[in-house]
């Protein structure tokens, strides 16, 4: 319990058997449950779990029938977490890599209800200090350099879509929800897959949940296997999904529930900046042809006119969509 609040710890796990013990092993008493989601391994874990289950009592083993993306498994928790009363449900995963002498970064801003829903950034933390009895290196250097740069391009995509543009390090899944917000959630239109996390924040937006970054040590075991995802093959995956999160925030959000202004200026931008760019292409490769064919001024501008406004107008909407969700990002 923290302040009040009767927490639980939803570990959804995939094929584990070798980290989830020493997971288990580092709860602290703070968690009053422990749900570990098997996403139908096939190895030995639930046998490891079992046995972890004789020394520690607060462990419960829920296992799905058939593999069903890790979203869901948090999902599954999270309905269970609810349905027998905790108030606040704090995620990790099963790997050993998500230190929970953090978990009161994420409670503190729950237990004062200053937010809805937490989520590390491993960018934030501060490791000029000793943490651990140890000196860490900045995430910066801990991370592979890959991850980040892929980290980085994903998390201006989910900027984007989601509204939340102060937020960092938006692939982390170390998170805690409240009740509320769990109870709030359709989560039927929730991504139940790998990359839900970005998704699921579009989804948040449209409920207004107020969403927070804490900062959270960065972990990267030697010798275990790190993410097996491409970057720019996971990218390609994640954006179409990404790009109707957007234009599913858009409708929702500024057209359903109140009318805004922005959606003209994006409207206004995703219109004229591709067709002025279009119609520059076509005079050029007109010119190119018949040479020294003459192009006319009113066409010269008439394009310079589409990009310039189509630009004035992303940078407008982007501007608008910031102010309007200031108050949900603390």
């Amino acid at each position: 319990m923290y302040k009040g609040l009767k927490v639980a710890l939803v570990i959804p796990a995939y094929n584990e058997e070798k980290l989830i013990k020493p997971t288990l092993e580092t709860v602290p008493k703070t968690i009053d449950k422990i749900f570990v989601i098997d996403d139908c391994s096939t190895d030995h874990m639930p046998s490891v779990v079992k046995e972890c289950m004789k020394n520690d009592k607060r462990i419960v083993g829920i296992r799905h029938k058939k593999n069903k993306g890790v979203g869901q498994a948090i999902i599954t928790g999270y309905k269970e977490a609810v349905m027998l009363g905790y108030d606040v449900a704090v995620v990790i995963g099963g790997d050993n890599q998500m230190d929970l002498n953090d978990l009161p970064n994420f409670l503190e801003p729950i237990a004062s209800k200053e937010a809805d829903y937490v989520k590390g950034n491993r960018f934030m933390f501060d490791y000029s200090q000793k943490y651990n009895n140890t000196v860490e290196g900045s995430a910066f250097k801990v991370m592979p350099s890959q991850r980040f740069f892929g980290n980085s391009i994903l998390s201006f995509i989910v900027k984007w879509a989601s509204g939340y543009w102060k937020i960092f390090d938006t692939q982390d899944g170390y998170t805690a929800i409240t009740r509320q917000a769990i109870e709030k959630i359709d989560w039927r239109k929730a991504w139940k897959g790998y990359g839900y996390v970005g998704d699921w924040l579009a989804l948040f937006n449209v409920y207004n949940l107020r969403v927070k970054d804490v900062p959270r040590r960065a972990i990267y075991l030697k010798g275990e296997r790190q993410s097996q995802i491409k970057i720019g093959r996971y990218i390609l995956k994640v954006l179409p999904r990404m790009i109707r999160c957007f234009f599913s925030r858009m409708k929702h959000k500024y057209i359903f529930q109140d009318f805004h202004p922005l959606v003209l200026f994006y409207f206004l931008g995703f219109s004229l900046l591709p067709l002025g760019i279009l119609l520059g292409i076509y005079i050029f490769i007109k010119w190119m042809i018949y040479f020294p064919i003459d192009i006319s001024g009113t066409k010269a501008v008439l394009v310079a006119l589409f990009i310039i406004t189509g630009i004035q107008s992303l940078f407008f909407a982007i501007w608008f969509d910031m102010q309007a969700n200031e108050y949900l990002q603390k």
